[in-house]
């Protein structure tokens, strides 16, 4: 579904300069002892840095691919869905300044929980939903968090949202990465086309 926007705004977008920033918020990518690991499947990986990013104690979002079997996939084999893995974004975070608790909250209110055959616009096992955990304590609190959305009643339909043990996370292609800051206008379109800016207003409010 991507690639039919990028066809239909190919010429309305033409021309535009896109830039690339290294990194996110001035801090580097690397991680050290001081640091966490967090990965969530929300559906495109574009749309899910950005609220990571936006967190205080967020050292870095990275888009890859998770969950399949086939090594060092590719955005096209992955793509096709036939390789069992999910776009997704792996977070490098500081716990003394943000919680793995907040990370969940961010994650839930940037999904639709209930779609089980991908994300918006996105269809297919590819754009799935899914927490894949580090350690047991992000399991239990996985846990709880989601029994504590379903008890919520913010959602008639069931909540698909698979939790899922973490494994091998392929880093995706340079373009997909921090794609809202490089392609700005491309980002905004492609996300309004897709839907989920509208669902997560009407389910959630509109955000200040």
């Amino acid at each position: 579904m991507k690639r039919l926007i990028f066809i239909a705004t190919g010429l309305i977008l033409m021309g535009v300069l896109t830039f690339n920033i290294e990194g996110v918020s001035g801090e580097s990518k690397g991680t050290d002892k001081d640091h966490s690991k967090a990965t969530f499947a929300g559906g495109c990986f574009w749309c899910m840095e950005p609220p990571y990013d936006k967190l205080d104690g967020v050292i870095s979002t990275i888009s890859g691919y998770t969950g399949g079997k086939e090594k060092n996939p590719t955005y096209e084999q992955v793509s096709s869905g036939r390789t069992g893995h999910v776009e997704a974004i792996q977070v490098t975070y500081d716990p003394s300044r943000v919680t793995y608790e907040q990370l969940l909250d961010v994650f839930w209110k940037n999904i639709d929980p209930t779609q089980g055959n991908g994300q918006f616009v996105d269809i297919g096992p590819q754009y799935r939903t899914a927490i894949f955990y580090h350690n047991e304590e992000q399991r239990k609190q996985a846990l709880a968090s989601r029994a504590k959305l379903m008890a919520s009643g913010k959602f008639q339909k069931a909540i698909v949202t698979e939790i899922l043990p973490a494994g091998e996370f392929y880093e995706a292609e340079e373009y997909h990465q921090d794609y809202y800051l490089k392609n700005p206008l491309r980002y905004k379109f492609y996300r309004h086309g897709s839907g989920r800016d509208q669902f997560l207003e009407k389910t959630w409010g509109k955000k200040e």
